[in-house]
């Protein structure tokens, strides 16, 4: 089979498709027929060696860890699965034509496989910060980098709750935020006075890792109310650094049950072919996305 894989710690140009054997699954897996994979922060990231000291990988790598597919092999022990099956969830490698998954999920009616393979990452991320925030029905979240994967799923999510959401984000994204809910202000100069003026903030998220924990704090008056995703630094300030992650099975139920409810869709912004995995990395690295990233099979 054909996948994404890096035989060096680099830049985008360290990726290359190459041939490679076919994996298979273990007992409580199953192996889909890559139709599309979703682009991650976390995919670039091991890619240039970032993780090397906590989480040591071996090189040549693949990449990727969303997919979505068709199952064709199914690993000893899995119930409620079939070969044929149309799921989208978690595991390794996934920027190939074929890909082994340890967490996954019937795809909702309607749902097609470019846009079902970016959701699992970023609703278990957005499902894990909004409960380590401690964010309730009738409090306000400040979201700063609001636009991409994680800042969409968590505006939705959060107004599915009774929870005001501001978000931030750049001025080409306004009219997209608002109309995922929420009261949209611009970042840059002036931006924490433009926040003050929407009302007192109970809880914030940095999604963004542009360096505003410290006026995060300022804003909510508790460093405890403040999570970042993306600020290595953020736990100097007294704020939180999320990292590890959740449950993806529960993640992928929440993402049924509110996708099937017409509570949750997150646009693809752009689609890319596997010859193309670069420039993947080079654009959600760049930031700026609004909605997610896909590599399409």
């Amino acid at each position: 089979m054909k996948r994404v894989s890096f035989a060096e710690f680099g830049g985008p140009d360290v990726l290359r498709l190459v041939d490679a054997e076919e994996p298979h699954p273990g007992p409580g897996q199953v192996r889909v027929a890559v139709r599309a994979a979703g682009v991650n922060p976390v995919d670039w990231r091991i890619r240039e060696g970032q993780f090397q000291e906590v989480d040591p990988i071996e090189l040549p790598a693949g990449v990727g860890q969303d997919a979505s597919g068709v199952v064709d092999e199914v690993g000893e022990g899995v119930e409620g699965v079939e070969v044929g099956d149309h799921v989208f969830g978690e595991g390794s490698n996934t920027y190939a034509e074929f890909a082994v998954l340890s967490a996954w999920a019937r795809m909702p009616e309607g749902l097609s496989f470019e846009e079902a393979a970016g959701y699992p990452s970023v609703m278990e991320t957005a499902l894990r910060v909004i409960g380590q925030v401690g964010v309730r029905s009738g409090q306000t979240l400040l979201v700063s980098g609001a636009s991409g994967g994680v800042g969409s799923a968590v505006l939705q999510i959060a107004r599915d709750r009774g929870v005001t959401v501001i978000g931030t984000a750049g001025a080409a994204n306004q009219d997209y935020l608002r109309g995922l809910g929420a009261v949209a202000t611009t970042y840059g100069e002036g931006w924490v006075e433009r926040v003050r003026r929407l009302g007192p903030v109970d809880a914030a998220l940095d999604l963004a890792g542009s360096g505003v924990i410290r006026e995060l704090v300022e804003l909510t008056g508790d460093p405890r109310k403040v999570v970042s995703i993306a600020d290595l630094g953020a736990p100097e300030l007294g704020a939180r650094f999320s990292g590890a992650a959740g449950s993806m099975p529960e993640a992928l139920a929440e993402a049924v049950a509110l996708i099937s409810r017409g509570r949750l869709h997150i646009p693809v912004e752009r689609s890319y072919t596997l010859a193309d995995a670069a420039a993947a990395h080079i654009d959600s690295r760049a930031g700026h996305t609004r909605g997610r990233r896909v590599v399409l099979v």
